[in-house]
């Protein structure tokens, strides 16, 4: 396959589709999840730290706000998402912190006519906040953490990408990547069957022979998402 670098747009021979988590693979949002909840927990008399905070990533918000309750967050469930959310978006308004080599091959890939989908736990508004700072049809949608009612590391929201995208295509699991940063979004990515890459950030990510570490993403490219699903298809060791 000729790659996007060279200005050639032809097809990958291998890969099929790609699916992308947001938070902490695609951008740098943690910190901002992270901020968001000390300054929650703190207004209501608490103490939030990081490694508490670093616990939750990867996870539903349903499930980060019921630990955030027990943290003495006298407030609903649906009313600490809100606030989260809210938080977050407004940071990402003000700056989009991109993961390094994100943005660019996920364009990389638009620009081979690879299919996108994003895959995250955040809800509409703020991963419609992120893909709204990319060309307009660099992901054909979103699966969002409301639109599912299993998050991560349940395999729900995957298993509902790829049945999205299969709609008119005859995709096959094991040329679908996945790219996730934490152990609950490869356990779920894992668990409904595709090629899961591991690019792990705040937190790590124990090994495992079912999915493939990177330490970035930086200098990646959709050669090398095609070469690794060549070689798994055709049952090398990668």
């Amino acid at each position: 396959m000729a790659s996007a670098e060279s200005g050639h747009r032809s097809a990958p021979d291998s890969l099929q589709a790609v699916l992308w988590d947001m938070d902490g693979t695609l951008v740098d949002t943690e910190p901002y999840w992270i901020a968001a909840e000390k300054e929650l927990v703190a207004h209501h008399g608490g103490i939030w730290s990081t490694e508490e905070a670093s616990a939750l990533v990867g996870q539903s918000l349903e499930f980060s706000a019921g630990v955030l309750q027990a943290a003495g967050v006298a407030l609903s469930v649906r009313q600490i998402i809100d606030h989260l959310i809210g938080e977050v978006t407004e940071r990402v308004r003000v700056e989009v912190p991109w993961r390094p080599g994100a943005r660019e091959l996920l364009l990389a890939l638009n620009a081979c006519g690879v299919p996108c989908a994003m895959v995250t736990m955040s809800e509409q508004l703020l991963a419609r906040e992120v893909a709204g700072q990319l060309p307009d049809g660099t992901f054909e949608f979103l699966v969002t953490g409301d639109m599912v009612a299993r998050g991560k590391p349940d395999p729900e929201s995957y298993q509902m990408a790829f049945d999205r995208l299969s709609v008119g295509r005859r995709l096959q699991k094991d040329r679908v990547v996945a790219i996730e940063d934490s152990l609950p979004g490869v356990t779920a990515a894992q668990a409904s069957g595709v090629v899961t890459i591991a690019v792990p950030h705040f937190i790590p990510i124990p090994a495992d022979p079912g999915r493939h570490v990177w330490t970035t993403l930086e200098g990646r490219t959709v050669a090398d998402l095609d070469d690794l699903v060549a070689r798994l298809t055709q049952g090398a060791t990668p």
